[in-house]
């Protein structure tokens, strides 16, 4: 579709757009994840203690949880397309400023800058649901969310490569450059968004804080993804310090191991359609299921020095995490198209706060408890939002066609 055009909400999109976005989607979001399996080695280059690795990934989050809170908000007053090509700008800078760190702090500020920025992805994903036609919602969340999820299993493995034949420094100077490409491509090919909201900047933020407040299904799954999202950076924090210390693996062992867990990314399109069907409950429930399960199996597998039985516990939680989130995004889609941004915003917010606090405790947990305090904890979580699910389905008995 031409740039020039104005796209309308409701109005369809082409099987060519939907890849775009989820092409987009998935690129801009793993540049939260690449420092993920390289907490060793940048924390030995820029001499940080090793209790204090984790939060190379944990400040990159909260910057994003920042640009969620203050920026996604956005999308619901100003031109859509605008605003993502102004933060893919920004992104681009962050990840060189990154590339070129020479100390601790340098790197902490550049990658806060980096999670802020990326903040774009959320503003391209509602974009996606409102040009979508009501029906086909669920599936085209699906699809964009399989290339997001593509983009975050991925980018794992592929730093990991980068890191093992180049450095470091490479994984992000590459990523700054692929930003660059994509920037191209989206000046060409995205459409314009006009938003019909005029609220003034302070009280947009305001009211999207007040949505914790007036809306349930998003209180609910917002809960329901921040201990989900938890658990998943709590593994993928801890498992690569777990791989290179207990199964003496390097960075290339390291990245094939993550490679397996992007069979997960095959969840989501099955979750949009199951939720387009009115499964939503159901599906929720399996996947916090599943989750409670893969970390029972990580536990066997690590009592064992059982690689593959790891891995499997690795595919498994990402098929739980992802479905759930899908599932969640659709529930809340379906809530007030006027405040899509700000929905969505809200819901990521906790979503990504899970996932700093996930990513805070994956190395100080695996140094004081080892694995099984990695296991009990990402046991916990799920099993406290199955119960909230289960306590709010006794109560109010929602029909299954009901979101969230």
């Amino acid at each position: 579709m031409p740039h020039r055009n104005i796209a309308h909400p409701g109005s369809g999109l082409s099987a060519a757009l939907t890849l775009l976005f989820a092409v987009a989607t998935g690129a801009m979001v793993g540049t939260l994840y690449y420092a993920q399996p390289l907490l060793g080695p940048i924390a030995r280059d820029l001499h940080m203690a090793p209790r204090l690795a984790g939060l190379l990934v944990t400040v990159t989050q909260l910057g994003y949880v920042i640009g969620l809170l203050f920026i996604v908000p956005l999308g619901d007053r100003v031109e859509n397309r605008r605003l993502v090509l102004g933060l893919l700008i920004a992104v681009t800078a962050a990840l060189a400023l990154t590339a070129l760190a020479q100390n601790a702090a340098w790197f902490l500020v550049a990658a806060i800058l980096v999670g802020t920025a990326s903040c774009a992805v959320q503003i391209l994903v509602p974009m996606a649901a409102s040009l979508a036609t009501p029906a086909r919602r669920g599936e085209v969340v699906g699809n964009v969310m399989a290339g997001l999820l593509l983009g975050i299993l991925l980018a794992r493995p592929a730093a990991s490569v980068i890191a093992y034949i180049a450095g470091w420094r490479a994984v992000f100077a590459i990523a700054a450059a692929l930003m660059a490409a994509l920037l191209l491509l989206l000046l060409r090919f995205l459409p314009r968004i006009q938003p019909t909201g005029t609220m003034p900047y302070p009280a947009l933020i305001g009211s999207m804080l007040r949505l914790y407040a007036t809306e349930p299904v998003l209180r609910r799954r917002a809960l329901y993804q921040c201990a989900a999202f938890g658990t998943f950076s709590l593994f993928w924090t801890a498992v690569p310090l777990l791989l290179a210390h207990d199964f003496h693996l390097n960075q290339l062992g390291i990245a094939l191991f993550a490679l397996v867990g992007a069979a997960g990314a095959a969840s989501a399109p099955i979750a949009g359609r199951l939720a387009d069907r009115g499964h939503s409950q159901i599906g929720t429930a399996a996947s916090l299921g599943s989750i409670i399960i893969a970390f029972a199996l990580s536990a066997l597998a690590v009592a064992w020095h059982n690689l593959i039985l790891l891995a499997a516990a690795g595919i498994l939680l990402d098929i739980g995490v992802q479905a759930n989130n899908v599932l969640g995004q659709r529930a809340i889609y379906s809530l007030a198209p006027t405040l899509r941004a700000r929905l969505n915003g809200a819901y990521m917010a906790a979503f990504f706060v899970g996932g700093a606090t996930g990513s805070a405790l994956g190395s100080q947990l695996l140094l004081d408890h080892g694995w099984p305090g990695i296991a009990l904890a990402g046991m916990i979580a799920p099993a406290c939002a199955l119960t909230s699910l289960t306590i709010h389905l006794i109560q109010a008995r929602v029909p299954r066609q009901q979101p969230g």
